[in-house]
């Protein structure tokens, strides 16, 4: 048995979260902490969040985010920023601490890196240039005004909602002189466009209308450019209220160099560089971690709310006197509110885990991604299905890679380690197919299941979670939950992307040596819960090997694109593992760091055995749900098995089997273990193991909730709350 003496802090955080040696990154957190705490907490206390319009009162965000710096985060030293290379985790640190106290504010942070996110992804030089310059705060001495900028990919239904390919915005050439700059007409309808009351510039998605302009792409319009920059009606929102939304109508002339990335003039004709559709995709490769990450953040935000409210319940009464466990403990004198606040403290964990790694992988990704397209463009190498080709030849080296980069500590060969972490293209396979699991999974998983936890933590508080004047703004942060499922692509959009990610044999191989280094840890780490994720794990991936080749009554294949019955679940399936799996690295990560630091080195045991419980916790709940999911599409798509489940005997097994006149002639009647699939047979073998693995996860769950009962807190909320 061991104590949890405080919740977790800045000490534990920074180990498991991988930015303790990270001054920057820590400043930067200590900057939105105390904005969230202060600026933004007095704004949700004093009921700004009551309106849809921008007022004067939430435009104190702003003035607050440039005086923190946050609002120069996005932007590279020579642009007027302070941190060199990529940002993908400071942004994601950020996100953490704002949405803490309120998401929308969050987003009104976040939202000008969005729509700077297009030109920093792939503008020309001058473009980056120019507008990032612009977006920062001006330094004294200067005389400008602050730039802010929009990102307009969404129009008015029934056009860009799930399916981003379809556009409605439109562009002509408006005028083309023999020697100058084509000048087009753009003309943008925007819907749910985040910043638009101050925007001085948007970045707007449009396809041609003009056979002089070829496919589509990305532009930049300015609100001084000719024509009609209407910021339009405030979205009618209930959630991100914090945030300026409206839905804009754009219609301008601008010059051709405004298309994001540049273009060519090819027999008369404007081709851009890029289309709009590889611009969002290098866009949303990165800016859906830190949504992800917000719904995490308000379930960690939770706990201290909870745990006050359970303790000062009850205290009233001439039966409650003051020492007594009633008087102490309130309602956590009862074990269901302490193991269902408990559930709600590993799903949050295990969310932020699986974001920051996300983070931290897009960090690392950035400049292997651009190294590699120098690369191939010096190699005159231009075409994707080329490139494509190309990388397909490295697999054996890229799995060779993978083999060693999980492999236990001591027994990889070094020499070969380094020579292909230093192969640009195998760092790019490798990394490419992990970020193509990893990015769609923290939007499905932490936004989804997010707002079911988020549930329970309103429902943990009883009435009083629907007030407005609720401790920890909890029902402000479950309703916002809402919006984050769909900000950046709804669920439906992040099941689509791994239907496509999680069947590449390089993604198979990763979690080939995860299996591997689960089971490892679950012999390593006692209690940590690394049996059951292996297990987990291997069932799934065998139910997804099992589907890719299975067909239904019909001889349909069952794993195809269009049935999502199908797909769908097993993309849930393996958002449930990613989770528990990054926690237990980070919970490993404390493990091993932790005695290094002053500040834990006391103690230390005690916080690590309460994270692996909750590590145990969480793996446990991800194996069912792992399991039932597979279950039902490994048996559910299986029709007339022999012999059924009440004891009779089917008329016949399936198809590519026997009927029951051909079992009963060679001995096979009602002998499952005989006339059943081989294959299936090993289905039971691995959910039987899958079970077995169980145990001690409720154990876990009894200590992790009795710790919860023990664990000091501040006397108040260090945030207002009306």
């Amino acid at each position: 048995m061991y104590t949890l003496r405080t919740l977790p802090g800045d000490d534990v955080r920074q180990l498991m979260w991988r930015f303790a040696e990270r001054f920057d990154l820590q400043m930067s957190v200590q900057s939105a902490r105390s904005i969230a705490r202060t600026t933004v907490a007095k704004l949700v206390a004093e009921g700004a969040r009551n309106t849809h319009e921008w007022t004067e009162q939430k435009g104190e965000l702003l003035t607050a985010f440039d005086q923190a710096g946050l609002t120069a985060l996005f932007m590279d030293p020579h642009q007027g920023g302070f941190i060199e290379g990529p940002k993908n985790l400071a942004l994601a640190l950020v996100a953490f601490e704002l949405a803490w106290v309120d998401a929308g504010a969050a987003t009104s942070s976040l939202a000008s890196c969005l729509a700077l996110a297009p030109i920093h992804e792939k503008g020309t030089p001058e473009q980056r240039d120019k507008y990032m310059a612009a977006c920062v705060p001006p330094q004294p001495g200067e005389d400008r005004e602050i730039w802010r900028g929009a990102f307009a990919l969404t129009e008015p239904l029934p056009y860009v909602g799930v399916d981003t390919g379809v556009l409605c915005g439109k562009a002509t050439v408006a005028e083309w002189k023999d020697g100058e700059e084509p000048m087009l007409q753009v003309d943008k309808r925007g819907r749910f466009i985040t910043n638009m009351d101050f925007a001085n510039f948007v970045t707007a998605a449009v396809e041609s209308n003009d056979e002089r302009i070829k496919g589509t792409f990305m532009v930049i319009l300015e609100e001084g450019d000719e024509g009609t920059f209407d910021r339009g009606a405030p979205t009618l929102k209930m959630v991100h209220q914090l945030s300026s939304t409206r839905d804009p109508v754009l219609n301008l002339k601008v010059p051709a160099s405004r298309i994001i990335g540049g273009y060519d003039v090819v027999d008369g004709v404007i081709v851009p560089k890029y289309n709009h559709s590889e611009i969002i995709g290098a866009v949303f490769h990165r800016t859906r971690i830190p949504v992800g990450l917000m719904t995490s953040a308000k379930l960690l935000s939770a706990v201290e709310p909870v745990i006050r409210y359970h303790r000062n319940r009850f205290r009233g009464g001439d039966a409650c006197k003051e020492g007594s466990p009633r008087f102490d403990k309130g309602l956590q004198i009862n074990e269901d509110a302490l193991q269902r606040l408990a559930d709600v403290w590993a799903s949050g964990e295990a969310g932020c885990s699986l974001a920051f790694a996300a983070a931290r992988l897009a960090d690392r990704f950035d400049p292997i991604e651009k190294a590699k397209e120098a690369h191939f463009a010096a190699e005159g190498v231009t075409s994707i299905r080329k490139q494509m080709a190309a990388l397909r030849k490295l697999h054996d080296q890229v799995r060779e890679f993978i083999k060693l980069e999980y492999s236990a500590p001591g027994t990889r060969d070094e020499a070969r380690y380094n020579e292909l972490s230093s192969d640009t293209l195998v760092q790019y396979a490798y990394m490419e197919a992990l970020a193509g699991i990893l990015n769609p999974g923290v939007k499905l998983w932490n936004t989804g299941e997010g707002a079911n936890k988020m549930r329970e933590a309103v429902a943990l508080v009883g009435g009083y979670g629907i007030t407005e004047d609720c401790p920890g703004f909890l029902m402000q942060k479950w309703s916002d939950c809402q919006l984050e499922a769909t900000y950046e692509g709804p669920e439906a959009v992040q099941r689509r992307h791994l239907t496509m990610t999680m069947t590449s044999d390089i993604f198979g191989c990763v979690m080939e040596n995860w299996i591997g280094q689960m089971r490892r840890a679950g012999q390593d780490v006692p209690g940590l819960g690394g049996y059951v994720l292996a297990s987990a794990m291997e069932l799934w991936q065998w139910t997804l090997a099992f589907l890719q080749e299975a067909t239904d009554q019909d001889g349909r294949k069952l794993y195809h694109n269009k049935r999502q019955g199908v797909t769908f679940p097993m993309a849930d399936a393996l958002g449930w593992i990613l989770g528990p799996y990054f926690l237990a690295c980070d919970v490993m990560e404390l493990i091993e760091k932790g005695p290094m630091s002053m500040t834990l080195a006391e103690g230390l045991d005690d916080l690590t055995g309460f994270y692996k419980d909750l590590c145990h916790v969480q793996a446990a709940r991800a194996a069912g749900e792992v399991a039932r999911i597979c279950s039902e599409l490994v048996y559910g798509y299986n029709w007339n098995r022999c012999p059924t489940p009440d004891g009779g005997i089917a008329e016949k097994c399936e198809p590519e089997l026997k009927s029951k006149e051909e079992c009963a002639q060679d001995g096979t009647l009602g002998d499952q273990s005989k006339c059943a699939r081989p294959d299936l047979v090993r289905f039971r073998e691995l959910k039987a193991t899958l079970d077995m693995c169980l145990a001690g996860s409720r154990l876990a769950k009894d200590r992790a909730g009795n710790a919860l009962a023990e664990v000091m807190i501040p006397e108040a909320l260090d945030y207002p709350q009306g």
